[in-house]
C-alpha cells in the first residue's frame, strides 16, 4: 500500500499498527518499524501514541531509547507525532528535548498545542480532528507563531467549551476501545461546515447524546453550528 501512494505522488507516510500486532519487546516494534520505512522513500511519521497498546512492552509505550535508536537508523524517519503517556504532556516534553535538533517534533492536541507553541517553536501540529473548531486551530496556530500569544489564548478559551464537548464525547468510548471513533469526529466536521455522508463500512456509530453535546458544545463556544437537523450529516452535503 505504502509503494502505491508513493507511485501516486504522496510525501509523507503517519505510522500505525495493525490491532492484530501484538508486541512484547521493543525489538518486535523496532523490526515492523523499520521494514516499513525500508520499503519506501516516503518521510514517515513516527507516532508513539497509547492506542498500540505498547504500554505492556515499557509504560511511556515506545522506550524513548528505542525511539533514539529508530530515529538514529532509519533516516526517512522525519516527524515524531508525540503523544507518549497521553493524557500526561510527559511524552511530548521528552521528544522535544530528545529529538527536535534531528527532526520535526508535533503535538496533535490543539488543547495542549497551543500553550506548548509559547514555550516550544512548533513548526507543525496535526492531525488531529480540529475541523469541529471551524478556522480556529490555524488562526491561534499563526498568531502564536507571530509572536501573539495572548490574542491566541483569547481564542483557546473562546473555544474552551466546545474542547470539553469533545473530550466528553471521546472519553465515553476511547477507554474501552482504543479506538477513535471515526463517526464521531466525521459529526464534528459536518457542523463546522465540512461533508458529513456516510463511511465505508464497518464504522462505529454516534449517538444521538453525543450528537447533542457536540452540538451544544459549538453553541457555548459562539461558533454557530449548522442548523441542518442531524439526519442530514447521514447522509453529507454532497452525497454520490
Amino acid at each position: 500500500m505504502v509503494q502505491a501512494v508513493e507511485k501516486a505522488g504522496a510525501e509523507l507516510a503517519l505510522l500505525g499498527y495493525p490491532s492484530n500486532f501484538y508486541a512484547t519487546t521493543s525489538r518486535q516494534i523496532y523490526d515492523y518499524t523499520k521494514a516499513f520505512c525500508d520499503a519506501t522513500r516516503l518521510g514517515v511519521i513516527l507516532f508513539p501514541v497509547p492506542h498500540w497498546g505498547f504500554e505492556r512492552v515499557h509504560p511511556a509505550g515506545m522506550d524513548p531509547e528505542l525511539v533514539k535508536q529508530m530515529v538514529r537508523d532509519i533516516p526517512n524517519i522525519v516527524c515524531i507525532k508525540a503523544e507518549s503517556g497521553m493524557p500526561t504532556p510527559a511524552g511530548y516534553v521528552q521528544t522535544w528535548k530528545n529529538h527536535a535538533h534531528e527532526v520535526v517534533v508535533t503535538c496533535p492536541i490543539e488543547g495542549d498545542a497551543i500553550p506548548f507553541a509559547a514555550l516550544t517553536p512548533m513548526q507543525f501540529s496535526g492531525t488531529s480532528n480540529t475541523g469541529y473548531y471551524g478556522d480556529i486551530m490555524p488562526r491561534m496556530f499563526k498568531l502564536v507563531q507571530q509572536g501573539q500569544f495572548d490574542e491566541a489564548m483569547k481564542l483557546f478559551w473562546q473555544i474552551h467549551p466546545a474542547r470539553m464537548a469533545q473530550r466528553a464525547t471521546g472519553n465515553s468510548y476511547m477507554p474501552g476501545t482504543a479506538f477513535i471513533n471515526r463517526m464521531d469526529w466525521k459529526y464534528q466536521g459536518w457542523l463546522s461546515g465540512f461533508n458529513g455522508g456516510p463511511l465505508r463500512q464497518p464504522t462505529m456509530k454516534i449517538p444521538d447524546r453525543n450528537m447533542r453535546i457536540l452540538r451544544e458544545g459549538l453553541k457555548k463556544a459562539g461558533l454557530n453550528p449548522t442548523a441542518d437537523p442531524d439526519s442530514e450529516f447521514f447522509v453529507g452535503r454532497n452525497p454520490a
